[in-house]
């Protein structure tokens, strides 16, 4: 059977209300976050595309490709969903914009231990043991399961993974799955990241 094509979703259709600024438009590599973000998953997949608010599509930097969210009011469930619904045969390698401490290797470890035939393939969270969906690989048979708990009331992609049969791996640098919501976590990530 052939594997599904693996395409690139940069979550950026957040509201950051905890950092008061939009956290895809932070720079801690040198470009936004949407930029970097999108630049590492790039090296993965033939394409790859920000997932926004409708409202927030035209603002993206040149060279992006934005996905409006068509569910709307849905958090990171809204961006995958929608995801799906573009290319509903593809796998999607869906990352947040707020980790500034993700890097390649990371990326291609979660890539290289893909399980096309499980629902998603994702790292267990080093704070709390439960999977990490903001950086998944959601595999095209995941797409129902997600409308499924979504049609019972969970918009909560980490249960959706807790409650599927998935690939769960240990993160080779736990501290990267880190993510940055405030501005105090954004003081102390670029001064880590400067070091």
């Amino acid at each position: 059977m052939a594997v599904p094509v693996l395409r690139g979703l940069v979550l950026a259709g957040g509201r950051s209300e905890r950092m008061l600024t939009d956290k895809g438009k932070l720079h801690y590599h040198g470009l936004d976050q949407r930029q970097h973000t999108a630049a590492l998953l790039a090296e993965f997949c033939p394409d790859v595309r920000v997932s926004v608010r409708p409202d927030q599509a035209a603002d993206l930097p040149a060279g992006l490709t934005g996905l409006p969210d068509t569910f709307l009011g849905l958090g990171p469930l809204g961006g995958v969903l929608s995801a799906f619904q573009a290319d509903p045969n593809a796998a999607w390698l869906v990352l947040a914009c707020d980790l500034p401490f993700l890097t390649r290797d990371t990326l291609e470890h979660l890539v290289t231990n893909r399980q096309p035939a499980r629902m998603a393939t994702t790292f267990r969270s080093p704070w709390d043991e439960f999977p990490e969906p903001l950086v998944t690989i959601w595999e095209p048979r995941s797409y129902g399961q997600l409308l499924r708990l979504l049609s019972l009331g969970y918009s909560c992609p980490r249960k959706a993974l807790i409650n599927s049969d998935i690939e769960l791996l240990s993160p080779p640098e736990p501290k990267e799955l880190r993510n940055v919501n405030t501005p105090e976590e954004r003081a102390a990530a670029e001064q880590e990241l400067t070091r």
